[in-house]
């Protein structure tokens, strides 16, 4: 047997897949590869159970090291750190419970929120310089931990019921398919559950468009009134929110029609905190927060 079969039938003892490792090991090195195979497999359930708490607290001890087993079994550690354990087991739990998408949900929010703890710090851009930013050719530079993720269920509301120690509601479809943004400011992570048309906008600004084209794309998609209120009401949830790290210059695009200027949709921040607006609950909903460490409370 040259080693590589050796080590691939190693492997395959640890995972409890058919090996021929007994035809390399003697009978009396059996015990010693037993402890081998239980540590390897209860080292990378408790990263899985570190990574994934509020999934572990729904689903339950049984049915979590059920759905670990599985996924240690197909996904042996590919990384030099054991923090980049848990990539992919939403995909797991997406096959094992594909009539409970919530479950898969949960367990992409979870590692999107350790990810955000473990990302690039950056500083938060003062509100209080908005008035040196060039509107004409200002685009947004959003935090690095900032990330998106598709939802169906109510996740959100589900982890967070968990972390408060309330009684957790019962998975339930929403009524149209919404996002999450996820973000960290200083150590903390968040998250908050947006509608479509936030998710456009961050994605309209991520791919390097000015301030300037996502009001014409918002004017495009609505009238004057509403691009100006829109534009405002993002960018004014983003900065308090702390998820805006900058405003870079990027290349003047050309601007036909009588779409409104950039400096007009961001005097409607101001403008709607004058008029004492406050975030509708269905288009900017209020964050939630997950803890301060890497196991959040």
């Amino acid at each position: 047997m040259s080693l590589l079969d050796l080590q691939r039938d190693f492997i395959g003892y640890l995972v409890d897949e058919p090996d021929d490792i007994s035809r390399a090991i003697a009978a009396a090195g059996k015990p010693g590869l037993d402890v081998y195979r239980n540590a390897y497999g209860a080292q990378l359930a408790a990263c899985l159970k570190d990574s994934y708490e509020r999934l572990w607290a729904w689903l339950g001890d049984a049915a979590f090291d059920a759905a670990a087993r599985h996924h240690i079994a197909a996904h042996p550690p590919e990384s030099w750190t054991l923090n980049d354990y848990g990539l992919g087991f939403g995909d797991t739990l997406a096959d094992i419970y594909p009539d409970d998408p919530e479950v898969a949900e949960i367990a992409a929010l979870d590692w999107a929120l350790r990810r955000a703890f473990d990302g690039p710090d950056a500083e938060a851009f003062d509100a209080a310089r908005l008035s040196e930013v060039d509107w004409d050719n200002a685009g947004i530079q959003f935090v690095p931990t900032l990330s998106l993720l598709p939802v169906q269920t109510n996740c959100g509301a589900i982890w967070n019921a968990i972390v408060a120690e309330e009684d957790v509601p019962p998975a339930e479809l929403l009524p149209a398919p919404g996002w999450v943004r996820v973000w960290r400011i200083g150590l903390q992570p968040h998250f908050a559950t947006i509608e479509a048309g936030e998710r456009c906008a961050i994605e309209i600004v991520i791919s390097g468009a000015s301030f300037a084209s996502l009001c014409d794309q918002l004017a495009r998609e609505s009238d004057m009134a509403d691009t100006v209120e829109a534009a405002g009401l993002y960018l004014r949830s983003w900065l308090e929110d702390q998820m805006i790290a900058g405003f870079p210059r990027v290349a003047p695009r050309d601007r036909r029609g009588s779409q409104p200027s950039p400096v007009q949709c961001s005097d409607s921040v101001a403008s709607a905190s004058r008029k004492g607006q406050s975030h509708d609950p269905l288009l900017l909903p209020p964050h939630a927060q997950s803890g301060e460490d890497r196991a959040f409370p």
